[in-house]
Formats: structure tokens, sequence, C-alpha cells
């Protein structure tokens, strides 16, 4: 039954793979579509794309492991400050990357600050995604040893021949239209799960909680001392938010608002958005659950003879469900790890292409048919690159597959934040200004991660856990720039005003 279904998702999405590649007729679309998305489509996209491998398979082992600590960093905070910033980011990039037209976040970057080393600069760092496509390519890989019993090899080449293969011949709309497939699907098994958690709650509520603390108290604790990445007020209900907040600038999120030509389309597809995110992201909660129905001896690996949360949630699942509901809800955990890892090829070839390859060999003869002509076959071939090497990788996976992927892609967004944010909420914007506060947030962040406790051997902060140290990197450059773009602006508005014949202060 498992390869049967298998089979049938896979030449579902294969069919809507095609019908993109019908609707691509070059770089622009193959990049962003021809911005002619319904709001509807574009925000099950972004939900399916936000909600990754992560959300339905890592999250919940570090709830599992941390109890509430981690329940309130992972699902509460990163979740609001998430929605947050995607409001505060979302109508003006709109408008600015629609003028500019822009393909990509350097793209928007470079234009917006009028300067393409800049955008040179963050085409480079968006390379930092492909620590993500590692914790996807793994988490699916997962998932489908333990569903179709193949092993991790076979199980690694049957997804990226796949999802590599139709992104590659349909881009954006091959991503759109296979993300509202999976993302129906995953709605569907996310009030399937969420649906047989809250049958214990209303049983007895409070028996859950003496369960949890029985097995171990710092489970249910405001604050879990032992926790070994969530053990502190700022690392529990602090970092969490900010970098929620500052996770909404990756390039395969932030981007959707291109997909739409009005502001009134982007309010409705975000309104569509934020309900769906939201049920996929109490998926977390499971994690408390399996204490309930998963033993620790049944999360070991057999082949290292190691415990490994990354293994939570499908033991979870085989405890609760029957086989053949266990094997439906497995297809579509494969189908929500697929749905971002398709959203992150089309960003990372595409940013690699328009952004990185294009800036540095283009001569300026070419024409702008040519150019793109150039692209579109660049980001093939990156697509290509990306799929051996997350391969070769995967065949010996880090021990934890959720830390890995978050190190990378959160250093990338918290040295985007700045200059979106400046970009967005001021007029004047310096790029003497962006580009240093980017390059701080990402040095703090990366310095702390890899050097934090030989830097500050005393501090109780939990380096390990880079939600913390990305935190960190963007408190202490956010505000300062912010600060910095409301003086500059300050003082930009009486000039603006004299030139215009008004009195700045009437």
């Amino acid at each position: 039954m498992a390869w049967v279904l298998f089979v049938v998702y896979l030449a579902g999405t294969a069919w809507l793979g095609w019908l993109g590649y019908r609707r691509t007729s070059g770089f622009s679309s193959f990049a962003l579509g021809n911005r002619d998305l319904s709001p509807l489509v574009v925000g099950i996209t972004l939900a399916a794309s936000t909600a990754s491998a992560a959300t339905f398979i890592i999250n919940p082992g570090f709830v599992y492991v941390d109890g509430f600590s981690a329940w309130f960093h992972m699902v509460v905070g990163t979740a609001i400050g998430f929605i947050t910033m995607l409001y505060v980011l979302s109508f003006r990039f709109r408008r600015i990357g629609e003028q500019n037209k822009a393909l990509t976040i350097p793209d928007w970057i470079g234009k917006r600050y009028g300067s393409r080393p800049f955008a040179l600069y963050f085409a480079v760092l968006n390379l930092l995604l492909f620590a993500f496509v590692v914790l996807l390519v793994g988490g699916i890989s997962i998932v489908m040893q333990s569903l179709l019993g193949v092993s991790n090899t076979i199980a690694l080449a049957i997804t990226l021949i796949f999802v590599t293969g139709y992104v590659f011949v349909g881009g954006t709309y091959a991503h759109v239209l296979t993300n509202v497939l999976q993302g129906t699907l995953m709605i569907g098994v996310t009030i399937l799960i969420l649906g047989a958690c809250v049958q214990i709650v209303f049983v007895d509520p409070a028996a859950l909680i003496d369960r949890l603390a029985s097995i171990d108290p710092n489970l249910v604790k405001l604050v879990n001392r032992d926790g070994r990445l969530f053990n502190d007020v700022f690392s529990i209900y602090i970092a969490g938010f900010v970098v929620g907040a500052v996770l909404t600038c990756q390039p395969h999120i932030l981007t959707k608002a291109l997909y739409v030509k009005t502001d009134k389309e982007v309010r409705q597809y975000l309104f569509i958005f934020t309900i769906i995110f939201l049920l996929f992201f109490l998926l977390g909660t499971a994690g408390f659950f399996a204490h309930l129905v998963v033993s620790p001896e049944a999360l070991v690996d057999p082949a290292t003879n190691q415990f490994r949360q990354d293994l939570v949630m499908t033991a979870f699942l085989k405890s609760v469900f029957p086989g053949w509901a266990f094997t439906v809800i497995s297809v579509v955990l494969l189908a929500a790890a697929m749905s971002t890892l398709d959203g992150l090829l089309v960003a990372i070839s595409t940013i690699t292409a328009n952004d990185l390859v294009l800036n540095l060999f283009d001569s300026g003869a070419e024409s702008h048919e040519a150019r793109m002509t150039f692209a579109l076959k660049t980001s093939h071939a990156v697509l290509l690159v990306i799929a051996v090497a997350a391969f070769l990788i995967n065949l010996n996976p880090p021990p934890l597959l959720g830390v890995f992927g978050q190190v990378g892609v959160y250093g990338l967004a918290v040295s985007a934040a700045p200059p979106l944010l400046l970009g967005v909420l001021f007029r004047r914007v310096p790029v003497a200004l962006a580009w240093p506060a980017s390059a701080a947030a990402l040095s703090i962040h990366f310095a702390l991660y890899f050097g934090g406790h030989t830097l500050f051997p005393g501090s109780p902060l939990t380096f390990a856990n880079p939600g913390v140290t990305a935190a960190i990197a963007a408190l202490a450059t956010i505000p300062v720039m912010l600060a910095a773009g409301s003086f500059i602006a300050a003082r930009a508005a009486p000039d603006v005003a004299e030139q215009a014949g008004v009195n700045p202060h009437p």
C-alpha cells in the first residue's frame, strides 16, 4: 500500500510539474511566474513552503527532549515573530520590487540601494541555504526509509531526482502548483494528528501534565535549567520571537509578495497564510504526547546505536495510528518536506544565476534576452550541483539535522534583516549603513555559535542553540541600525521640504 500511495503522489506531482513547465516561458517566469497567481494559491504555497520537514518531523523531537521550553521557543515565539515581521515587510517590499522589476531578494537589495556589489554579497550569502536543503533531504530520507523500507541511499536518490526534476522543468510554476497539492494534503493530516492529541487532553488534561512531570519534571517547567538548547528566559521567551521575525527574510518566503500585483492581494494571501501556518506550527505539540506512547529505546538508531530525536514524530505516528493511516500520513510528511525543498531549490538556483553568475560574468554587451537565456541555463546547472552535493553529505548525515540546517539559514536571515528593514521603512537608505549592519549581524551569529563559550566562558547563554546566537546578533544590530536610519531620515526631511518649497515645521 505504501508504494502504491507514494507512486500516486509522485505521478500527481509530476503532472503538476509538467503543467508548470508549459507555463514557464523564460528565466523571469522560472524565477517568479508572471505575477498572475491568485491570493489563495499564494497563501497555501507560502504556508506549505514555511512548514517544512522541520515543522512536521524535526520540531516535535526538540519538544520531546526539552519540553515546554522548546515548545514555547519553536511554536509560540517563532510563530508570532514570523507573522509580525511578514506583515511589516510584505506590502512595501512588493511595491518596491515591482517598481524595480526585482526577481530575487539580492536583486531587490541591489536595486534598492543602487549597489551591484551589495547584491553580489547577498548572492554569495544565499548559498547558506544549502544547509537547509541538507536538513530537508535528510528529513525526507528518514520518513521514506521507515515508510518504504528502502536504504538511505535509495531514499536520497528518489528524493533528489524527483524534486530536482520537476523544479528543473517547471521552476516557480511547478513549485506553486505542487505546493497547492502538498499544502492541501498537509492541512488534512495536521488536523488528523492534532485531533489525536486533543482526544488525550479532553480525557484528562491534568493527567497529561502529571504524567509528563513524572517522566521528567523539566518537561513542564516554565524554565528548564537543565535543557541543552532552551534553558533560560532569553533562549525561551525572547530568542524565539526574534529569530521568528528574521526568518521572514529568507528568499523563498518574502519573494512570495512578488507573485501578485496589488496590496489587496497581498493582504488576502497573508490572511490565508496566517490561518494555515498557525495550524501547521501546532504540530510541535505532538512532542509532548510522544512521551506517553514512545519510549526512549524506540528512538535509538539501529545503524549507529545512538539516540535520534529526529525519529520522534515517526515513532509517535506508528504508535497512535493504524498501519494504513500511518502510511497515508507518512506520504503527506514527505509532501511537507518536498514543498519547502522545491521552493529552496528555485530560490538558490535563480539567485545563483541572476545575482551571482550574471553579476560576475556580465560584460554588458549582451542583450537582455541573451542574459536571461544564459541565466536559465545556469540555474539548471546549479540545480544539478546542489542535488549531487546534498546526496553526498546525507550519506553520512549530521547527528542533529535540525541544528545543522538552522545554523546556515539563521545566518542568512539575520544578515538580510537589516537591509530589508531599512529599505522598507525609510526612503533614504544609504548602503554605508545597511552593509555594515548586515555584516555585523552575520559575524556575531557565527562568532557566538562557533566560539561563544570560548569568548564568554562564564556566560549562561546557550550558544549551541543557533536561535539564541541569531537573536543576539539581531538585537545587537537592528535597533542601532533603525535608530541611525531614523536620524538620517530626520536630517533629510528639512532638505527635502526646502527643495519642495514647504516648511517642514508648520
